[in-house]
């Protein structure tokens, strides 16, 4: 095989259509495009989606699904938002039972806001500076 013998497939390679090019080749003087109206003119251009001034179809149809806005960020607790809890041993489990967070919620941070009044094990939730001093100064853990 030589370079000077490669050929494309039959088929492959479709010739440009000539436009205004005379009455008998069916695309001549407006050239396919019809008479008046603003995309017979050079320059006629609308934006996609544009129905002359109509609703379009995109703003028509409801919304679908969502996206959280803040989703990567964590809930923000307090100390005392704990401290009305039964259990001792926190975790996200535990906070979606007793309704303290959404069910939707994947990551929770605790604040050094309030006080600690009880003896708290944290499992699998962040904790600031502060917070883990005052919970393993009331005599908890975080693990």
């Amino acid at each position: 095989m030589y370079l000077n013998s490669i050929k494309s497939p039959v088929g492959s390679k479709k010739t440009k259509l000539r436009v205004g090019r005379g009455i008998g080749s069916g695309i001549g003087k407006t050239c396919g495009r019809g008479h008046k109206g603003q995309k017979s003119r050079a320059g006629g251009f609308h934006k996609v989606g544009f129905e002359g001034g109509q609703m379009p179809i995109q703003r028509r149809l409801p919304k679908r699904g969502f996206s959280i806005i803040n989703g990567d960020k964590p809930l923000e607790l307090t100390l005392s938002d704990l401290n009305s809890l039964s259990e001792k041993d926190i975790n996200l489990a535990t906070l979606k039972k007793f309704k303290i967070i959404s069910n939707r919620v994947t990551k929770v941070k605790i604040l050094n806001t309030g006080s600690c009044e009880k003896l708290l094990n944290i499992s699998g939730i962040l904790v600031t500076g502060g917070a883990k001093k005052a919970i393993e100064v009331g005599g908890g853990s975080i693990t």
